[in-house]
């Protein structure tokens, strides 16, 4: 059941539960004090230990009601398995009359057995034996062992469930039931439709566990492989379709990210007490608290100039960086933002009176153009030169073609002298750099980094930097 329970584990880290070694030690533990023969007592221990947050607690019921189903396959309906027949009448022959007493299937089977001994060998057998007795509790058993026997727990692609349910029957062992259908058939014997019934129930009903088993199993882990695939992805390639896709996993990013850098506490000689520590010395003075601790929330005002190009060739990347931005406000230090194609103004504004995805239409409609770096750059040196000083980071995100236009290097020499980074993000291949209109190698010179940044995962990444630098 260890096992078991680890296997669920992963289910929930498939399914965006975060779940780390420490916390699956104190579920073992939880399970092991509790036992597993009450299911809502296990279910709920198991909830307070795993899910954080109301949105993580969904996930978890959802999940752990799939996992420890209490389905059990039905695999013969009463009609079935009724008898119809004459209770004084006499079992019918191999090869009896048609217009005799109908019998059950398993009546029939035992009459045919006597002129087949590969028959009645199969009789014998747990899988057959099951399927004639309704044992679901046994046929359910047997699927789940056949399953975890040829690793149906990997499946991942929904071709896969074919060739899973191949695996399970043959280790269940319906070789058997084909081989004597077989020898029914050559014998032209009257129970070839009642074992027939048998090995079409039994199919079914591992197609149904397999599918079961894909839901549970592979639904998570498609996601995850969507997810990987859209974060690879340049941006302008997203298709429209897949943008709700894109904007929900900026959002778990950001989310990872801030729970990454949220703000720890310092220990230092004022702000507020801590009280268990200051306690803890207390005792070797019988409570007299004759040393004191104190922690305080690191405060420091470091700022975060974005300035986006919003062009044509560049403005799906510039949404994305804005959205990234934005989504980490409790995280991030000041931001402020700017947009620019031939002129350039302080957008900062508008996400604050409009929601993020709105705010940044309404920043493209305004801004967007023909570019000039040149002329952007003064504009920007007139509305914020003044405030860089050591604790600012200034990100441009563009792809420096200026249309032959004068780059004005001086003002990036500038920004540079008095920020305490430079950042540019750079949409196009480092192989472009320099080529036809781009002046990206002689800003270059002007930035304390520069990148290649044209998809979610590279974007995650410079972020993450980011956040490290400004703590």
């Amino acid at each position: 059941m260890h096992a078991q329970l680890v296997s669920f584990i992963q289910v929930l880290r498939a399914n965006e539960v975060r779940v780390s070694p420490a916390e699956t030690l104190d579920a073992v533990d939880v399970a092991a004090t509790l036992g597993y023969a009450d299911r809502v007592l296990l279910r709920d221990a198991l909830a307070m230990t795993l899910a954080k947050t109301p949105e993580e607690e969904a996930v978890f019921l959802r999940c752990f009601d799939r996992f420890f189903s209490q389905e059990l396959a039905d695999f013969a309906s009463a009609q079935e398995i009724a008898t119809t027949r004459d209770p004084t009448a006499p079992p019918p022959a191999g090869n009896g009359d048609p217009a005799a007493p109908r019998y059950s299937p398993a009546e029939i089977l035992q009459a045919a057995a006597a002129d087949l001994p590969a028959l009645q060998a199969l009789l014998e057998s747990p899988l057959l034996r099951g399927l004639m007795d309704n044992d679901r509790n046994a046929l359910s058993l047997a699927m789940r062992q056949a399953g975890e026997q040829v690793g149906l727990r990997g499946i991942e692609m929904f071709t896969q469930k074919g060739q899973f349910t191949r695996r399970i029957l043959d280790a269940l062992g319906e070789g058997h039931l084909r081989a004597a259908i077989v020898d029914l058939e050559q014998a032209g014997s009257t129970a070839l439709p009642a074992l027939q019934r048998y090995r079409d129930l039994l199919r079914e009903q591992v197609r149904d566990y397999v599918e079961r088993e894909y839901l549970l199993h592979a639904e998570g882990r498609n996601r995850q492989f969507m997810d990987d695939i859209l974060s690879r992805t340049r941006l302008n390639n997203i298709e429209q379709v897949y943008l709700h896709k894109v904007q929900e996993l900026i959002r778990r990013m950001a989310r990872k990210l801030a729970s990454r850098h949220s703000r720890r506490r310092r220990r230092l000689r004022r702000g507020q007490l801590d009280m268990a520590r200051t306690l803890r010395r207390g005792i070797a003075h019988d409570a007299i608290l004759f040393h004191t601790y104190w922690r305080q929330v690191r405060r420091e005002k470091p700022q975060i100039l974005a300035v986006c190009d919003v062009s044509g060739s560049v403005a799906a990347y510039a949404k994305f960086l804005l959205l990234f931005l934005y989504s980490l406000q409790d995280v991030l230090p000041r931001v402020r933002s700017f947009a620019f194609s031939s002129h350039l103004g302080e957008v900062s504004q508008y996400f604050e009176d409009y929601p993020v995805a709105q705010a940044i239409e309404e920043v493209n409609w305004k801004f967007g153009g023909a570019t000039d770096y040149g002329n952007s750059l003064q504009d920007f040196a007139k509305l914020a030169l003044d405030d860089i000083n050591s604790n600012t980071t200034v990100i441009i995100l563009g792809d420096a073609r200026n249309n032959h236009g004068e780059p004005r290097l001086d003002i990036m020499q500038g920004i540079y002298r008095r920020a305490r980074q430079v950042i540019w993000l750079n949409p196009e291949s480092r192989r472009s750099w320099g080529t036809g209109d781009s002046e990206m190698l002689r800003y270059q010179s002007a930035c304390h980094f520069s990148a290649e940044c044209n998809n979610l995962k590279q974007l995650e990444r410079i972020v993450d930097q980011l956040l490290k630098s400004t703590r």
